[in-house]
């Protein structure tokens, strides 16, 4: 198989190297820009392991820069949770900066422009200004503002800096060229005005730096050589280029990728705002949110992140992602760490008509039989048991492995039992299964000679736990929601979360911590939920054991 090092390059990486055999560089700068405005998705994960991944292969840092330029949506909630996220996927950035940190570099930018002519302060309204844009196909007009002299723009900037004026009375354009054949350089807003409080300079600053004009030039001031962003910023690239141009500030190059598709998945920040204020989930941290919270809690690994974004790779053109590579991602590293325990969801007692009468013995099970250095876990065993309703059929059909009338199937780590006897209520329902056991059979050292083809797992009634179970499923039914009519929320899947209320576990259960992930055997991969108490536990299904999705929705 081919390795990480053996594999050919993506574009990015064809780049860099160039870069550095050319001499340009000696070493690479990148950064993470997330805008503290909402929680960190899987796309941004995409982003987190690129950036930080180039750095780790080519030498050099990555900052983690908040573009905190819009104080009415920002908040240290979400500061703090995107820290948290870049951590738990296993980061570490060189410098925690933000936007907020240059605001006044950047205001001398502004008036640096300003100085060249290249700058002006336009009273026009929001919607005048759309108007003088002109359309993709007829040039922009100008307007009488773009006209001010130097000295007049200087002192209305300074004014608009200083509060007096309201918002939306004035901005501070750039003067490019109104009938540019690209509309972002049509004279494009580099200040707005906002009376608003900033999560941390407060009330200093009463206008602020628009997102094209503060993100080239936060690049520029932390000498960052290679600024990658997603492909929607292509039309951003020549505005870019013309700030730090004319400027004369470092030579930043903005480069871009292909962002995250993910089938069945909401991949836009606004639309995970709208299921978290609609309660269509139960914030972002929801396990069924794509948020990194929201896996996390889920029980996704950094490490199965991680593997996704790595094996999705990096390419220039937009494409959807199938989510089940992404959950194949998780089987795959949970099936290896996961500790195994037999919980039943669906009970159906057992009685052993010929087990000793009130013993209680210990049986010995393997926690991970795909880790060399598994240990065993001890295993009450009783003549009253449950297993699952589902492994029991009073009529099976033909190649039937499990429970029926007569037959005889293998209790995990335990014994070969025979159902004897069905025992049914007055309405008829199956209250109880009379089963034999066979001594001899005890797994580990079977001298029975009898070979089932049937395991099943099981939970001793006298010990079982009963712990809550919550089984996630996609949230959305539609493949492509940016192909589905009508509204995304249409899409819903009002199955993507089923509460079993009491299910039975082994007594092991009651060492689950936080960290830990489980197989609960034959059901899935778990994971202890953030609501769980001393007094009640609660486990969150990660994945199922295999993919069936395609089979269901195909029915």
């Amino acid at each position: 198989m081919e390795t990480k090092e053996e594999r050919s390059l993506n574009f990015l990486e064809e780049i860099i190297e160039e870069d550095l055999k050319a001499g340009k560089y000696t070493s690479i700068a990148t950064r993470f820009p997330p805008e503290p405005n909402g929680y960190l998705h899987l796309g941004h994960a995409k982003s987190i392991c690129l950036n930080f991944g180039l750095t780790h292969r080519y030498g050099g840092r990555t900052n983690l820069r908040f573009d905190d330029t819009n104080p009415v949506t920002e908040e240290v909630e979400y500061v703090e949770s995107i820290k948290n996220d870049v951590k738990w996927l296993g980061f570490q950035w060189a410098e925690e900066l933000y936007a907020s940190d240059y605001f006044e570099q950047l205001y001398e930018f502004a008036v640096t422009l300003i100085k060249k002519g290249l700058a002006y302060v336009d009273d026009s309204t929001s919607e005048e200004i759309a108007k003088q844009k002109g359309t993709p196909t007829t040039p922009g007009t100008d307007n009488p503002y773009r006209s001010r002299s130097i000295e007049e723009n200087l002192r209305l900037f300074e004014d608009m800096k200083d509060g007096k004026f309201k918002d939306g009375e004035k901005v501070l354009r750039a003067k490019i060229d109104m009938a540019h054949i690209n509309m972002h350089m049509r004279d494009p807003i580099m200040y707005r005005i906002k009376h608003a409080h900033h999560h941390r300079t407060g009330d200093t600053w009463k206008i602020y730096p628009m997102y094209d004009f503060a993100h080239g030039q936060s690049d520029a001031i932390e000498q960052i050589t290679h600024s990658i962003c997603t492909l929607e910023f292509i039309p951003h690239r020549e505005l870019y280029d013309w700030f730090i141009r004319n400027l004369e500030i470092f030579p930043s190059k903005q480069i871009e990728f292909a962002r995250l598709n993910l089938t069945y998945t909401a991949m836009s920040k606004r639309k995970l705002l709208q299921l978290v204020n609609e309660k269509f989930v139960n914030g972002w941290d929801d396990p069924r949110m794509p948020t990194i919270s929201g896996m996390r809690r889920r029980g996704y690994t950094p490490e199965s992140i991680r593997e996704f974004c790595d094996k999705i790779g990096i390419a220039k053109r937009e494409n959807l992602i199938d989510v089940g590579l992404l959950e194949f991602c998780v089987r795959e590293h949970l099936n290896k760490i996961a500790t195994r325990r037999m919980v039943v969801f669906e009970p159906i007692k057992v009685v052993l008509t010929n087990y000793p009468k009130g013993q209680v013995e210990m049986l010995e099970g393997e926690d991970n039989p795909e880790d060399e250095n598994s240990v065993t876990r001890q295993m009450p065993f009783s003549g009253e048991l449950y297993i699952e309703q589902e492994d029991f059929m009073e009529n099976p059909p033909k190649k039937y492995f499990r429970l029926s009338p007569g037959q005889m199937v293998r209790l995990k780590s335990a014994y070969i039992i025979k159902c004897e006897e069905v025992v049914k209520d007055a309405s008829g329902q199956i209250t109880e299964l009379r089963c034999s056991y066979i001594p001899e059979s005890k797994s580990g050292s079977d001298t029975s000679g009898i070979n089932v083809k049937g395991t099943l797992h099981w939970v001793s009634i006298q010990h079982a736990i009963p712990v809550e179970v919550r089984l996630y499923d996609r949230l959305f039914k539609a493949e492509d929601l940016a192909e589905a009519e009508g509204d995304f929320k249409d899409h819903i899947n009002q199955n993507s979360l089923q509460i079993l209320p009491v299910v039975y576990a082994e007594p092991a259960i009651k060492e689950a911590k936080t960290k830990d992930r489980y197989q609960f055997l034959r059901k899935g991969y778990f994971c202890i939920d953030p609501d769980s108490t001393a007094d009640k536990l609660i486990f969150n299904r990660t994945v199922t054991l295999r993919d069936t999705w395609a089979k269901e929705m195909n029915k």
